[in-house]
């Protein structure tokens, strides 16, 4: 089988991914913007001239959204033989004003370049990860409530592990791809029943309080980019009190339901252990 580039290598979506290749004996290569590891071929998305080293003699591709460099990759793919692209895109392109937000802009216009090529292009669209969660790791092992701004919004929180399923599916069966699908988890939960489950599994309750848009920018200034804060309230505002439509997608593409948070939880209890 042709080799596979999967980008994106230090994420746990890639490294899910590689795992699955390697366990049935297909060949790919792992590409970071960092390499870590002497097998990891240096590619950054938004850097062109590392293209041409990582696509040789590739004919599918995994591919982290980077709009800044979009259009010379899909030239340097085209050049290369690339036949096909799967494009780790986000369910938030599907918002009205997805071409206006920082959160979904990038991602609708890789889209946008990948469907405009002679590519084969397949796109999947998660929605919340689960392990967002872990951004409450923090608060819990300094025994501060965790603050929410919106804990009535609503998310979809779909397993890392279940994206990567997913992208094997579509890497390996041509009867699968060219196609977009949206990723959701099983269930449709607020970030205050998010916070119960957790604490469920961790045997003990978990307190959070109620802060406001202001208190929160303030809050991860330095680690969260204004405009990426005011997108991301914005997101979880228009999910206050609005479950999420779910798909059957992960179903469709793995042949297993969509792993639960539940079970997210108690494979990562460890990372709230103080």
């Amino acid at each position: 089988m042709s080799k596979i580039l999967v980008t994106g290598g230090r994420g746990a979506i890639a490294r899910g991914l590689t795992s699955l290749l390697e366990a049935h004996g297909i060949p790919y290569r792992l590409a970071s913007r960092e390499p870590d590891h002497p097998d990891t071929v240096h590619c950054d998305l938004g850097d062109p001239a590392t293209f041409p080293g990582a696509l040789a003699g590739v004919r599918s591709v995994f591919l982290y959204a980077e709009a800044s460099g979009i259009e010379a990759f899909v030239k340097e793919a085209v050049a290369a033989g690339v036949e096909h692209i799967v494009l780790l895109s986000s369910s938030s392109v599907l918002a009205p004003d997805a071409a206006d937000s920082p959160l979904a802009a990038g991602h609708l216009a890789v889209e946008e370049v990948l469907l405009a090529s002679p590519l084969r292009t397949t796109l999947l669209r998660p929605g919340a990860f689960a392990g967002n969660a872990l951004g409450w790791a923090w608060s819990l092992k300094s025994g501060r409530p965790v603050h929410l701004p919106y804990p009535g919004s609503y998310g979809d929180p779909v397993q890392e592990s279940d994206i990567a399923e997913a992208a094997f599916a579509v890497l390996t069966d041509p009867a699968l791809a060219g196609r977009a699908y949206t990723l959701t988890g099983p269930q449709s939960l607020t970030f205050q029943t998010q916070l119960a489950i957790l604490g469920g599994v961790l045997g003990r309750p978990i307190p959070f309080g109620t802060v406001s848009r202001e208190q929160w920018k303030s809050e991860v200034d330095g680690y969260i980019p204004g405009p990426y804060a005011e997108a991301l309230l914005d997101y979880w505002a228009a999910g206050d009190g609005l479950p999420v439509e779910l798909t059957d997608a992960v179903e469709r593409l793995t042949g297993h339901p969509a792993r639960s948070f539940d079970a997210w939880c108690e494979d990562h209890a460890e990372a709230f252990a103080a």
